[in-house]
């Protein structure tokens, strides 16, 4: 684990320095154009470089590994392109999550909103936070899709990559299609939520990123199922324990508000496991507290002790660790470059104890 976690960190210094290179390109290319679509840009680099794994990138380049690919600079250069396709997406659901940081930065929709506050009389400043955050995650979109057009890679293994792309973003549309019927239904099955972390984190986390690195690499499907295998648990098991750090968690590791799952009325795996064996004060606790935006912080204690004193909690680690020894045997029986294989199997490991 500690291996991965150091390849992770280094990885993430060299992609990090390309990443910037590239916001700032992109910056002085709009500069003479506009002045507020320029600052824009800034703000989003400001907040995509405050933080993050950079884990969707490393897994782009060692899903090219795996698949026997050699040109380490041109894929680095590469896998920027998923980070910035992450960042259009997070600015998106910080918009529908209502949250007010990232990477313990202020979210776009908060940042434009004070500054309509400060500039604008009479004017809907929520919503003009808002629709800036929705342009600005488009123009990532855009961006992101860019980095894979100017590509140094054959035609032929771009336009597979691009087309990739799209449908991992359809599938975590499709995931979060389902987080928010389910969250405005207030119910939801086991079935429903395990669905519900297939579409919207394990096939965008983990599956697609290996994908576009292996395809960029020239693999075959029997090679990218072969991926999907360690993929789709492994993903699982990374949402699960990202529900768990959404109660228990620590907001100086998270950069997020911890509770915020809560606040918002989320119905995840530890949700739905308490409710089938809550008693009537447990149940009560748990109406108090799911979706309660003044959600204080005895409300949230009570909402954890119920969460372990119904083995809620236990439940949950426990199917975590069933899903990675899935996802590090499926793994260990691909044929693929030993680096990446040492990857992948280190970050199973590391998915179970993250705290951030």
């Amino acid at each position: 684990m500690a291996d991965a976690k150091k390849s992770l960190l280094e990885f993430k210094q060299k992609v990090d320095l390309v990443l910037d290179a590239f916001f700032e390109q992109v910056i002085a290319e709009n500069k003479d154009i506009d002045k507020n679509i320029t600052d824009a840009i800034a703000y989003a680099q400001k907040i995509t470089m405050s933080g993050g794994k950079r884990a969707r990138a490393a897994f782009v380049y060692y899903g090219y590994i795996a698949a026997g690919g050699k040109e380490r600079k041109k894929i680095t250069q590469a896998s920027i392109s998923i980070e910035l396709i992450h960042s259009f997406l997070l600015m998106h659901d910080d918009i529908i999550d209502r949250d007010s940081l990232r990477h313990g930065v202020k979210t776009t929709h908060i940042y434009y909103s004070e500054i309509a506050k400060k500039y604008f009389k009479n004017k809907d400043c929520d919503h003009f936070g808002n629709s800036m955050a929705i342009i600005i995650g488009d123009m990532l979109n855009s961006l992101g899709n860019r980095v894979l057009f100017e590509s140094k890679f054959s035609p032929e293994l771009i336009i597979k990559a691009l087309h990739r792309m799209q449908d991992i973003v359809s599938s975590t549309i499709i995931g979060e299609t389902e987080d928010v019927m389910i969250e405005n239904f207030g119910k939801a099955t086991e079935a429903e939520i395990m669905k519900m972390y297939k579409n919207k984190t394990a096939k965008y986390t983990i599956e697609g990123p290996l994908h576009l690195g292996a395809i960029l690499a020239g693999a075959d499907q029997e090679f990218l199922r072969s991926l999907s295998a360690y993929s789709i648990p492994a993903g699982i098991a990374f949402q699960i324990q990202d529900d768990i750090l959404g109660v228990f968690g620590n907001i100086n590791k998270t950069g997020k508000p911890v509770g915020s799952d809560v606040r918002q009325g989320k119905q995840t795996i530890l949700v739905v496991k308490a409710l089938e064996t809550a008693n009537s004060t447990q149940k009560e606790i748990f109406k108090k507290c799911l979706g309660n935006d003044a959600l204080t912080q005895s409300d949230l204690e009570q909402f954890r002790t119920v969460i372990i004193e119904t083995g809620s909690l236990e439940y949950a680690q426990k199917l975590a660790r069933i899903l990675i020894s899935e996802a590090k045997q499926k793994i260990d029986q691909v044929a693929m470059e030993e680096e990446s294989k040492e990857f992948l199997v280190g970050i199973a490991d590391y998915v179970l104890n993250r705290e951030v």
